[in-house]
């Protein structure tokens, strides 16, 4: 199978350096016609340069591709919808979105104040809503598209000094679920990638020795395949250091406790049972998480009182 991206348009965000270069890069290479979105700030989101995204258009250009710039801010929604309508004017269409754009405000949570808090939000979790609804009506209209998130270990794992990154992070996860579900009818494939690589954002946290093999470009072809005809749906892929692996929210099997017998000291005494993950299932909905613990309820045919 061999993977070619010429009738495709794609908008990358936060495309001036690192992962969403590396991604833009790639695509280009492969014959997509690339938005170079980045507003040039700093990792924290100050200042701006308005050279980063130019220089990835004129890389691009110089290969061969076709690209131009935005310089957006995703946290602006008319900002993000002329940016969509930039694409649209002059390619007519979007199939690709990639959601990278992000900044850091690391503090422990005691030290934090809010507007920490919420500008990380608003920049990962908010600009990603902004740009996927703004693209959103396209890829419905066209039968098809193609959306990425990008969330972090720190999301799905935790990190000290980043409660606001890790919210943000695993809220593109919960926001991946749902859209994944909304946009299969209409051919809309949402996707979420879980890189670790050595950026602006993440050099000063990543030990030295290891950052001459997480290179932005390692990540690039698991971003590819997630934007590609033959991507998956509803699914999150970790990567770095060449490496690919899978990420999913599981649950144990379930544990039924009759009415009788439905005390928090219960839940103590059989908590090895219920926290047993060695015969885990993955749940499709949160419907389906419900349907599943009803047939548990009605299905049982424990007694009264057993297994105390």
């Amino acid at each position: 199978m061999s993977f070619s991206f010429s009738d495709k348009v794609a908008i990358v965000t936060g495309a001036g350096g690192g992962l969403g270069r590396a991604h833009a890069l790639a695509l280009a290479e492969r014959g997509a016609r690339i938005l170079v979105n980045d507003v040039g700030g700093s990792v924290s989101g100050a200042g701006n340069d308005e050279s980063a995204a130019a220089e990835v258009v004129v890389e691009v250009e110089r290969r061969g591709g076709e690209a131009m710039v935005s310089r957006a801010d995703v946290t602006d929604v008319r900002d993000v919808e002329g940016m969509v309508a930039q694409a649209i004017q002059r390619w007519g269409r979007v199939d690709i979105l990639i959601n990278n754009a992000g900044i850091l405000r690391d503090r422990s949570f005691a030290k934090m104040d809010a507007d920490e808090f919420r500008h990380v939000l608003e920049v990962h979790l908010m600009g990603s809503v902004h740009c996927t609804k703004a693209v959103w009506p396209h890829m419905v209209q066209q039968g098809f598209g193609r959306v990425l998130m990008t969330t972090s270990g720190s999301g799905i794992y935790g990190n000290f000094g980043q409660a606001n990154y890790g919210a943000a992070k695993s809220g593109v996860v919960g926001l991946m679920n749902v859209l994944a579900i909304e946009g299969a009818r209409n051919g809309i494939h949402v996707n979420t990638l879980a890189p670790t690589a050595a950026t602006r954002m993440t050099e000063e946290l990543i030990d030295p020795g290891a950052l001459d093999v997480l290179t932005p470009e390692s990540i690039a072809p698991g971003a590819l395949f997630l934007v590609s005809d033959a991507a998956p749906n509803k699914t999150v892929l970790a990567a770095g250091a060449g490496v690919f692996a899978v990420a999913r929210m599981e649950e144990s099997a379930g544990v039924y406790l009759p009415e009788d017998v439905r005390e928090p000291e219960t839940i103590a005494d059989r908590w090895a049972e219920i926290s047993d993950m060695s015969a885990s299932v993955v749940t499709e909905s949160a419907f389906g998480q419900t349907a599943r613990y009803v047939e548990l309820a009605g299905t049982h045919d424990e007694p009264a009182g057993a297994s105390q």
